[in-house]
């Protein structure tokens, strides 16, 4: 739409929001998101778009491996769920019971990610379940909702009766389509030479964001729709709330005009982390790779920590690599209390028994994030529900942003080009349910 005027009202003092690089003597570190994998269309658009691709850095996962912490150690994890049963990590007998899938008629009430893979596939494979959700949401899968988490794969059950089922035909159908396809390799994560925070600052340029300019009220009015800070009125034929899930929330229940009925909840939890970022000497003996997650059942101070010199250059001095522990999440709020230096030490004192580490650390920084992880709990896809209906009756009102989709950037990434076709086609935006892959 080139005749269209789009104006951008952000709450902050910058663009970005979680996504934000913290710079100091020679470190780089994240306060949100550390990257993104390169499989998805739109986020492969953007850096074409900006000329990001020619800055980005990869780190692919078929050359990087991740740990997961099990029995007090690091084990090494294949990107792949097959090679994960074909490895030790799992007993003969929980591989077997894998194989009840194939027979186990599909609950369709919704239920948590925990009972759901436990009914499915056996409660053996869990502690990998929750590294992966430790590692995406830093939530508990005993409160996630199968139907929100990964709404794609139950819909393969529900339609197949078999998660391995479907998921076999959905690929026999694809190659019947398309011959014999070739091999695919994983994706790669993306980031930048100047951290994450150069992804917002590459999307602002050349546009009208006005900063420290946060939405108090969105009001439906006969000739569109009316926007209100604390200091200006904007009108507007099409409004997009692209914010977090209980941002939106707020502003929604706020609003006058509207033709809908009450949300179903006024508010979703939100997971909240600290990121302890460590600095060592090349004495470090930090194994090669991503990083590693530890479920519930390890008991460990930290959820996991990111070996961020390893996934890319440029986060270190030369000389030193960088450690980035991850505390806090959906389970344990409480530790988000402690000071700086307890922060510390109970990190590097939790991480040392896993890795060779020398005493101390020669550079620490505690990174407190603003924001929190909307997490996607039983109950969500009724909200999920609430908000399509929402936005299909009312005219140029599109709801997207951190949570409504998802929590990644690919997720929001999609959703945002989804609510671009739809306002360039005059129609309400109406997402896709896919498979997603699902990674360490």
């Amino acid at each position: 739409m080139p005749e269209a005027r789009i104006t951008i009202l952000e709450k902050g003092s910058r663009p970005g929001g979680a996504i934000r690089s913290f710079h100091q003597d020679g470190y780089l570190a994240e306060w949100g998101a550390h990257g993104f994998l390169d499989n998805i269309e739109a986020s492969r658009e953007i850096l074409a778009d900006t000329g990001l691709e020619r800055e980005a850095q990869k780190a692919p996962l078929d050359e990087f491996v991740r740990y997961v912490c099990l029995n007090g150690k690091l084990n090494l994890v294949p990107q792949n769920p097959k090679k994960i049963l074909a490895s030790n990590l799992v007993s003969l007998p929980a591989k077997l019971r894998v194989l009840a899938d194939l027979w186990k008629k599909p609950r369709r009430e919704e239920q948590s990610v925990a009972e759901w893979a436990a009914y499915r596939f056996g409660p053996n494979l869990l502690p990998f379940v929750d590294a992966v959700l430790t590692g995406t949401y830093a939530g508990d899968l005993n409160r996630l909702s199968i139907d929100a988490v990964f709404p794609g794969i139950r819909e393969v059950e529900l339609a197949k009766g078999s998660v391995i089922r479907g998921l076999l035909q959905k690929r026999k159908a694809a190659r019947s389509k398309g011959g014999a396809a070739p091999k695919k390799r994983l994706p790669a994560m993306i980031s930048f030479p100047q951290g994450m925070g150069r992804l917002p600052e590459a999307l602002a340029k050349d546009r009208e964001i006005l900063c420290s300019a946060g939405v108090t009220a969105v009001d439906k009015r006969e000739d569109g729709w009316e926007v209100r800070t604390a200091t200006q009125s904007y009108r507007a034929r099409t409004v997009v709330l692209a914010l977090s899930v209980n941002q939106s929330l707020a502003l929604l229940q706020g609003s006058s005009g509207l033709t809908s009925e009450k949300p179903p909840m006024a508010s979703i939890p939100e997971a909240r982390i600290v990121t302890v970022a460590m600095g060592f000497d090349s004495s470090a003996q930090i194994p090669f790779g991503f990083g590693y997650l530890a479920p519930e059942q390890e008991k460990r101070f930290a959820l996991g920590a990111l070996f961020s010199t390893h996934m890319f250059p440029g986060r270190a001095p030369t000389g030193h690599v960088l450690l980035e522990a991850l505390v806090g999440g959906r389970r344990h709020p409480e530790k988000l209390d402690l000071d700086d230096d307890t922060l510390v030490q109970k990190a590097y004192d939790d991480i040392r028994q896993l890795i060779p580490l020398p005493s101390p650390p020669v550079f620490t920084r505690v990174l407190r994030s603003d924001h929190g992880i909307p997490q996607l709990e039983l109950g969500y896809p009724a909200l999920l529900s609430w908000r399509n209906r929402l936005v299909e009756n009312n005219r140029g009102l599109y709801v997207c942003g951190f949570g409504w989709e998802g929590i990644g950037i690919n997720d929001m990434t999609k959703s945002a080009r989804t609510v671009a076709g739809a306002i360039a086609a005059g129609i309400a935006a109406k997402g896709e349910t896919e498979v997603k892959g699902v990674y360490f």
